[in-house]
């Protein structure tokens, strides 16, 4: 396990790293037009579970007007979310190029690429299920098991259930997996990673 994790973290920080560099200057044109169709700033910043229930900042473009749900899971959201989403934000939201800033997180140890989604810090019964698990003795990810068998469509129960799959088999080659299928989602334009939490102006969907 130790070995696995130190390969883990290998691939995290260089994939981290060329995304990031290599997404500058488009990262510079996502910031100009978030900031010229909307008040508010152009990255998103919210309070997460990491690793042992530790709290952290996550970060996101954002895709909501600054007048949206704060702290609101997007599947508990009972008004209509393309009426708080910006032009942009759709945009977004569609290609998951709003996780982009996460890579940032990933760099500093707060997250990794794969790994269970971040519970919002007022998802207790996600957090509590997580705890009967075990699961949150793990980094939260970019992307996890969960993300790709269901995300939104998941009950609590299932989500989980996944998370604890991953815990017991996780491994180079399941991340890999994770990864690979992941990014086949992203260009059959399928969301990955959705009902983790707030994604907001002052209340932003992710």
């Amino acid at each position: 396990m130790k070995r696995y994790a130190c390969i883990k973290r290998f691939i995290d920080v260089l994939v981290s790293i060329i995304a990031l560099v290599c997404f500058l200057p488009a990262s510079l044109i996502i910031v100009i037009l978030i900031k010229s169709e909307s008040k508010g700033p152009a990255l998103f910043k919210q309070q997460r579970i990491g690793k042992n229930k530790q709290p952290f900042t996550i970060l996101k473009f954002r895709t909501m007007k600054e007048d949206s749900p704060c702290d609101v899971p997007t599947h508990l959201l009972l008004d209509d979310i393309h009426k708080h989403t910006t032009r942009i934000g759709v945009f977004l939201r569609k290609t998951s190029l709003d996780e982009w800033p996460q890579f940032i997180n990933i760099l500093k140890g707060e997250m990794s690429l794969v790994g269970p989604r971040p519970a919002l810090w007022n998802q207790y019964d996600l957090i509590l299920e997580r705890e009967r698990y075990g699961v949150n003795v793990i980094i939260p990810g970019l992307t996890g098991w969960a993300q790709i068998n269901g995300r939104d469509t998941l009950s609590i129960d299932a989500k989980v259930g996944f998370d604890g799959e991953y815990l017991v088999n996780r491994s180079t080659l399941l991340d890999l997996k994770i990864i690979f299928l992941t990014m086949m989602k992203v260009v059959n334009r399928e969301r990955v990673g959705e009902g983790a939490g707030a994604d907001r102006g002052k209340g932003e969907l992710l």
